[in-house]
């Protein structure tokens, strides 16, 4: 019988898995800082602004998330 190589896995950085979100599309997604304490002092229109979700633009950062967690979009 001839010996098959192993496969070796990936690690996932599981900080970037929790803080970024693949669509189908595959546009990756952040959430915005700064909205965990000293809220009382923003507006309210920035608060609900907070919950959104906005996409990644830039190419690198975009190259590094997928580098970081690489099977993001298999599991999303």
């Amino acid at each position: 019988m001839g010996k098959t190589k192993k496969k070796y896995k990936m690690k996932t950085y599981k900080a970037a898995a929790k803080r970024f979100k693949v669509t189908k599309t595959g546009k990756i997604l952040r959430t915005k800082g700064g909205k965990s304490h000293l809220r009382r002092k923003k507006s309210k229109r920035v608060k609900r602004q907070f919950s959104r979700m906005i996409e990644v633009k830039s190419a690198g950062d975009k190259r590094r998330i997928k580098r970081l967690a690489p099977y993001l979009k298999k599991y999303s």
